[in-house]
């Protein structure tokens, strides 16, 4: 690695770094660009884990030691600089040691993804990237095999939802589908049956259910404010809904999650 102690913000290999508090940009930029920021030494340490590659690092003179033995087999630049000076750059303070730019890895085909998996999860239009990050948290927790995401989803390498995850969307297999026409066929193709997680008449408790779970199974969440489309219902085989006391109609989508994989987990 090549260690840079910088006193001045004009490199404009900086660049990557400005403004990270700005959502609409990085949402624009960092797709585009194909970069993505991971935030914390053991974030990093997931992603470099993961095979994906480090374009630079800053951090504080602090941090050096920790950061210095994961990129031993990395030729980067580590931009090392006073606490103020970061600040400024990035907009808040670093108190989680490093930020890293990293290359996103290409995404997989979804029939790829499916091939060897038995339980997925569909988020549709999720635009919170504190309730990705944190689905894909209990996904790795609870064991579904990976997470496929509609097209106007939020992305999982937003920084927040990356550190909300505690970097488990470096490791949770996952990718983009197509719009449900083509979707629902993907799924169908590879054996899946879906479960939408909604509020209807003629929904089925989760518990009765999970009973007798098929083999290969994807769950669908919906957006926090509408919950899940007409399409996304239409394309589901059942719809499943989680039994609710005092008044209470629904849980919060990423609480929501937990709750269906735990109770459709593989047996």
């Amino acid at each position: 690695m090549q260690v840079i102690r910088i006193t001045a913000l004009d490199d404009e290999r900086l660049a990557d770094y400005s403004r990270l508090t700005d959502v609409a940009l990085r949402r624009v930029s960092e797709p585009a660009g194909g970069l993505y920021i991971a935030e914390s030494t053991k974030v990093m340490e997931r992603a470099l884990r993961a095979g994906h590659r480090p374009r630079s690092v800053i951090l504080q003179e602090k941090w050096l030691d920790d950061v210095a033995p994961l990129l031993e087999e990395h030729d980067v630049p580590v931009f090392v600089g006073a606490p103020e000076l970061l600040e400024q750059l990035t907009g808040f303070h670093l108190h989680r040691g490093a930020l890293a730019s990293m290359h996103r890895p290409a995404l997989a085909d979804p029939a790829d993804l499916l091939r060897a998996a038995r339980r997925v999860v569909i988020l549709e239009d999720i635009v919170d990237h504190t309730n990705v990050g944190a689905i894909f948290r209990s996904v790795a927790g609870l064991g579904a095999d990976a997470v496929l995401i509609t097209p106007r989803c939020a992305d999982p390498l937003y920084r927040r939802s990356v550190r909300v995850s505690m970097g488990t969307v470096l490791q949770v297999p996952w990718t983009r589908l197509p719009e449900w026409d083509e979707a629902a066929t993907i799924l169908r193709d590879a054996g899946f049956q879906t479960a939408a997680l909604a509020l209807a008449d003629d929904a089925v408790d989760l518990d009765v259910y999970a009973a007798s779970a098929p083999e290969r199974l994807a769950i669908v969440l919906g957006t926090e404010g509408d919950g899940l489309s007409p399409k996304a219902l239409q394309a589901a085989d059942t719809i499943v809904t989680i039994p609710m006391l005092h008044g209470v109609d629904s849980l919060n989508v990423a609480s929501a999650s937990a709750v269906a994989l735990w109770e459709l987990r593989v047996r």
